[in-house]
């Protein structure tokens, strides 16, 4: 099996390496020779030309590994993908979380547009955002505010700090890392009008996706859900965009479970055929409504100023870092 895989990730490895190296001389011709007469055109011609390689590793996973993705949100925020500046804000379920971010990026037609902020980067965060401004063309900025990707072990202790701080204890997802979210916030206020509140699950039946299953060419199936959030409507001091933030992740504890249930509901009844009656219908329906008025209570009884503080010895507070991405990163 080692044998297998190293047979395919040597060449690819070779040929994103040659390709990365080619679009970067290109680059760089183009920023000593364009950029100087016009900013706009260097940063349309590198749009296209950063998204060339990035298609390398869509292909990966949406044509060699046949990754199923299953995107759930409302027709108008479907419709405005890809068509605004937007803030993206997602959980880090699996080490590929970046590469199904790529995938939804093409289909949405940004994928050469689409940024990251790094960990060591965040102390210029504020400088890069400024350059965003005017950029030409309609761009993502993306941001895994739980600043690692998720593990038991680091549940664990998201848990024990949780309990001990009196924040809502989670269960599949790891306590949110808001400075970085916060000073995106503050700085692209004027010019970025929506946030993509975007929450990754895997199906307890499917086999969670790694680098090395996409090498392997084994498919997984990822369910993606995206709400979307005018800025404008954010609250104005730091302190309580960072509790939005917050928030944010403890209704992203009911969406995960909500994505399962809505679609085992839907197999259940697409194989019990109780649509078939008006009584079927009456029940699916009182069914559905009682699942989500629980679901809302759930989200209410869960927000942090609603919490009951438990009764734990005080641990350590590490939350503060910084939010990380993998997309592709251009000015």
């Amino acid at each position: 099996m080692a044998i297998a895989a190293a047979a395919v990730i040597v060449p690819l490895g070779l040929l994103f390496f040659v390709s990365g190296l080619v679009v970067n001389l290109i680059q760089a011709i183009c920023f000593i020779l364009i950029r100087p007469l016009s900013k706009n055109t260097y940063r349309k011609i590198n749009r296209v030309v950063a998204e060339l390689l990035w298609l390398e590793l869509v292909w990966l996973i949406d044509w060699w590994a046949g990754v199923k993705i299953q995107v759930y949100t409302d027709p108008e925020t479907f419709r405005l993908m890809g068509k605004e500046h937007a803030l993206v804000i997602c959980n880090h379920r699996s080490d590929i979380d970046w590469l199904v971010g790529w995938v939804l990026a093409q289909r949405s037609g940004c994928l050469g547009s689409t940024l990251a902020v790094m960990k060591k980067s965040s102390k210029f965060l504020p400088l890069g955002l400024q350059r965003l401004k005017d950029y030409p063309q309609p761009f993502w900025l993306a941001l895994f505010v739980e600043g690692t990707r998720f593990t038991q072990a680091k549940l664990l202790a998201a848990q024990e700090y949780a309990a001990s701080t009196g924040l809502p204890v989670p269960r599949n997802v790891l306590i949110p890392r808001t400075k970085g979210f916060v000073s995106a916030v503050s700085h692209m206020r004027s010019f970025v009008p929506a946030i993509y509140d975007v929450t990754v699950a895997i199906p307890k039946a499917s086999p969670s996706p790694t680098m090395l299953r996409l090498f392997q060419g084994r498919p997984s199936v990822v369910h993606v859900q995206i709400k979307r959030h005018l800025m404008k409507e954010l609250p104005e001091t730091d302190e309580a965009v960072a509790q939005w933030c917050k928030d944010i992740f403890v209704a992203k504890v009911v969406a995960s479970w909500s994505c399962l249930l809505i679609l085992g509901a839907l197999k259940f009844l697409y194989r019990s055929s109780l649509l078939s009656s008006w009584k079927g219908i009456g029940f699916s329906t009182l069914g559905l409504s009682i699942v989500t008025v629980l679901m809302q209570f759930l989200i209410r009884f869960s927000q942090s100023e609603r919490s009951t503080p438990a009764r734990v010895a005080p641990a350590k507070d590490n939350s503060k870092g910084e939010s990380s991405s993998n997309l592709d990163k251009q000015q």
